[in-house]
Parts: structure tokens; C-alpha cells; sequence
């Protein structure tokens, strides 16, 4: 492998994964927000229809492209090897993003339709200049790290028309791998799995797949994170014995519990995985979607990582609520998940499900429309209806949607919300409280809520405190002077 290493104009070693390329020091950005791009393996059953070590290039190459600039992207691999089947495909496409990390200069993030690559200003300066150098590299490290791949070509696209091309072929590919995983439930087996590829960008991060819950990636189901555990058992990828089963609702077991400790060195020691608001999910930075609690009307809002919304309800664009979720925090009121998600009969269903989620990106609402029952499908906004949160109750309001009246859970018929709207009329029949200096006055608030400032939810995140039903109570007012450093007053 050094030999070869030898031929390349830039270091490869693990110890690069999680190397970010800040925009000030980007050669070229491939993919990302503002083109489309993105990567797939495909089995060959004939090795002979195979060229083994090959890259060939489509579109630009590095040295015709101006710096700065951004630029379609996409990587086509096939593989042949007689322990390959076809199911292994997105086994082996989720490991380009473990494999790529490793090249110094070269940032890789998120998997399948969303890949963001950048490269560096210093690795270009350094004598890469093209990207058959990537694709070399890369095979290379797969062929070495996974043995039973025995022959493997590559070919990287940049002209965006073809990419586009290919892209819908690609998306085709990515469903017809996921259908086939939604027969399955948590209840059927006896093991999920861990996955700790994006540990090295988040350390604390608790990755657990399940038959109702893929990937936060959207890149591995549970039968994907199986087979990738059975070829690779040193892996990424390794059982977790469910164990016992604490709450059959928000998904909490004892075998997932022991294993978030373990993941998370002791950060954390309990995930309910389809509950939103209580312990829930860690969220690394490859999540396909984020959700955000919305306190105002007391629902959930989410938006998709390629969506070309610019700003949600809450003032807040993708990127600043992936910041507040992402780095493998678990954050309540902030959630990131894989598209496939969507269509779980478990989804967020301990806080209420579909019936509780207000607001979605409307190209996220449209891509995932037959996830979305029937009844709620004209009750949840889009930034085409609303922009603001007044906006929003109102919608709200118009539709009758659940939250307005108090949700009431599908799976268990338990009542979880009360409905704001019959807590705002309360409020408005309370009379104002008068306060008096040595005079004690209470008065029954049915909803408060009390905007904060939380560094713990990744930076300066908004966040709210909801007080529900609280007696306040003001004694005494007493105003004093603030004393300067040497006693006297200020």
C-alpha cells in the first residue's frame, strides 16, 4: 500500500477524517446545495465486463475548472467479487465516504444524492490536478480495506447535464433499495445495529439502525447494516441485542440503552428511538432531514438538507438548525433523520406522529407525499402558505389541525397535547394580576412561553421554555442600588 501511496501527490491516512475545507481554503466545491450530484456502486456479475483499476472522466477535470468555483459531481463504481451480491451495493457505496476522508485535501460529506465535496487550495498546490487521482486513490483503499472486492473500475462525471442524467437513474436505484426494507419491524427481530461511521466527525454519536428507523444518512437500512456486519465484523458496523423493551411506544430498550453509553463515552445513557421531544436520537452531521419543535403552536417542523427553502417558520435555514443538532448531540426539540423514516408506521409516534408535524419544506411534503396519511396531508404548511409563525396558527386555526385541539396519540388513543387554542382562551379570560409591595398575588398562566438562549443545543440556539399551568407568585419588589468595586454606590 506505501508503494502505491508513493504514486499519489497527497497523504492518505485516517487520521484526515473529519478534515474540513473552510470556504477560504476551497479550490472547487462538487455537489452540494447548488448542483446536483451523487454516488452509487453497482454489482457486475461478469468480472469480465470489468477494467480493473480504471478511472475514466466525464466533463471538466480539475485544471479546466476556475477556482472558487462549484461544480456537478457524481462516482460510479462497479465491483465484481464472488462474495458480492447485489444487496451488498449500499453496503460498499456508504464506505466511499470512510474511504475518501482519508485523502488529505479532500473533504467528503453525507452519501447517495447529497454528497458536498470540496477540495483544497493546498492539496491542488500540491500537485493534484486531476480527479482520476481521487478515483485511483479510492479504489485503491477499497480493494485494501475490503478483500473480498476483487475487481473494481470508477467513473466520475462533472458535466452537470449528464449528471442530471444518470441522477434519475440513480434515485431510481436508491428507492427500490429502500422499498424492499419497509415489511420488516423492530418487533420481528432480535438485534439492530450500531454504525460509527461518522464518529470521527461525531465523537458522541449513537447511530442505531432498525427495521423502522434507517440511517441517519438514509444510507444503510437494517438488512444493508446485517450484511455489512457479516462481511466486516471489524467494521463499522456490529449487533446490538435489543434486550429488554422499556417502552414499546417511544422505542426504548435496554440493549440500546447499554449501547449508547458505550458509543457515547457515557455522554448519554438513554435513547427512545421514534420520540422526538424525549430522549431522543443523537444526530451526527450526515442526516438527510432535520426537525425542529415549533412552541408556539406546539408542533414539529422539518426540512430537508437539499431543499432550496431558505428560511422555515422559525427564521431559521437548514444549515443553522443542523448546527444546533448536529456534532452526535442529543438535543430535545431538535432532530436529525433519514428520508426513509417518513414512511415508519413508528414515526415519532411517542410524541404523536404525522398528526404533529405543522410544517414541512414543500419539496421535502412532495417527496415523501405517500409517506403522509391522507387526513393530514392538507393540514401541514409549506413555506407556500406561511412565512411566519403568525402566518402559521392561522393556517393552523384553518385547517383544524390536531395541535390546535390537543393531539391524540394513534398508536395507544392517549391524549398527549391539550391544544393551545383552548389554553390561549383561558389565558384571555384571566384578569391581569395586580401587585402590590408586601402583597402576595398568584394568578394561573395556562401557557407561557419564555424565550431562551441555550448553549447546550449546539452554539446560541433559540429554544423556549413552555410553563404550563404555573402558579407565579411576586411577594415583594425590592429595588436597590448596584454597589461599585469599592462599596459605594454605582
Amino acid at each position: 500500500m506505501a508503494e502505491d501511496e508513493e504514486k499519489f501527490p497527497f497523504d492518505i491516512n485516517p487520521m484526515y477524517e473529519g478534515e474540513r475545507v473552510r470556504k477560504a481554503g476551497m479550490y472547487v466545491e462538487l455537489g452540494g446545495q447548488n448542483k446536483p450530484g451523487f454516488e452509487l456502486v453497482l454489482f457486475e456479475p461478469d468480472p469480465e465486463q470489468i477494467k480493473d483499476g480504471e478511472v475514466s472522466l466525464i466533463g471538466p477535470d480539475l485544471e479546466d475548472m476556475e477556482e472558487g468555483g462549484n461544480f456537478a459531481y457524481a462516482m460510479i463504481y462497479k465491483v465484481y467479487g464472488e462474495q458480492i451480491e447485489k444487496d451488498l451495493e449500499a453496503v460498499i457505496e456508504r464506505r466511499n465516504h470512510e474511504y475518501q476522508s482519508y485523502i488529505q485535501g479532500y473533504m467528503h460529506l453525507n452519501q447517495r444524492a447529497e454528497i458536498w465535496v470540496r477540495i483544497s487550495k493546498e492539496a491542488v498546490k500540491k500537485g493534484l490536478k486531476s480527479l482520476k487521482q481521487i478515483g485511483k486513490a479510492t479504489i485503491m483503499l477499497f480493494k485494501a480495506e475490503l478483500p473480498f472486492i476483487e475487481k473494481m473500475e470508477a467513473t466520475f462525471i462533472t458535466d452537470e447535464e449528464e449528471v442530471e442524467r444518470r441522477l434519475e437513474e440513480a434515485i431510481r436505484i436508491y428507492e427500490a433499495r429502500d422499498v424492499k426494507t419497509r415489511g420488516l419491524h423492530d418487533e420481528d427481530v432480535d438485534e439492530f445495529y450500531q454504525c460509527t461511521l461518522c464518529q470521527s466527525f461525531a465523537p458522541t454519536n449513537v447511530c442505531v439502525v432498525s427495521p423502522d428507523r434507517i440511517a441517519l444518512c438514509g444510507a444503510m437500512s437494517w438488512f444493508d447494516s446485517r450484511a455489512a456486519a457479516r462481511i466486516d465484523p471489524e467494521g463499522p458496523n456490529a449487533p446490538i441485542p435489543k434486550g429488554e423493551c422499556i417502552d414499546p411506544i417511544g422505542g426504548e430498550y435496554t440493549g440500546v440503552n447499554d449501547a449508547a453509553v458505550r458509543l457515547s463515552s457515557g455522554e448519554y445513557d438513554s435513547i427512545k428511538l421514534h420520540s422526538f421531544l424525549e430522549k431522543p436520537h443523537t444526530s451526527c452531521g450526515c442526516f438527510e432531514v432535520a426537525g425542529f419543535y415549533i412552541p408556539e403552536v406546539d408542533g414539529i417542523g422539518w426540512v430537508h438538507r437539499g431543499s432550496k427553502v431558505i428560511d422555515t417558520p422559525i427564521g431559521l435555514p437548514f444549515s443553522t438548525i443542523a448546527g444546533s443538532v448536529g456534532g452526535g448531540k442529543q438535543v430535545k426539540g431538535f432532530l436529525g433523520i433519514g428520508i426513509q423514516y417518513f414512511y415508519s408506521p413508528k414515526f415519532i409516534q411517542y410524541d404523536g406522529g404525522w398528526r404533529r408535524v405543522v410544517w414541512m419544506a414543500s419539496d421535502l411534503k412532495a417527496r415523501v407525499v405517500e409517506a403522509i396519511p391522507e387526513e393530514m396531508k392538507d393540514k401541514i404548511a409549506t413555506e407556500k402558505e406561511v412565512k411566519t409563525i403568525e402566518e402559521l396558527r392561522e393556517f393552523l386555526q384553518r385547517v383544524d389541525h390536531p395541535v390546535v385541539k390537543g393531539v391524540i396519540r394513534n398508536v395507544d388513543g392517549e391524549r398527549i397535547t391539550e391544544g393551545w387554542a383552548a389554553a390561549a382562551e383561558a389565558a384571555a379570560k384571566v384578569p391581569p394580576a395586580v401587585v402590590e409591595e408586601g402583597v402576595s398575588s398568584a394568578s394561573q398562566v395556562p401557557l407561557t412561553s419564555i424565550p431562551m438562549m441555550a448553549s447546550g443545543a449546539g452554539g446560541n440556539s433559540p429554544i423556549r421554555i413552555i410553563l404550563k399551568d404555573a402558579d407565579i407568585s411576586i411577594g415583594k419588589i425590592i429595588v436597590k442600588r448596584k454597589e461599585g468595586k469599592d462599596g459605594r454606590g454605582g
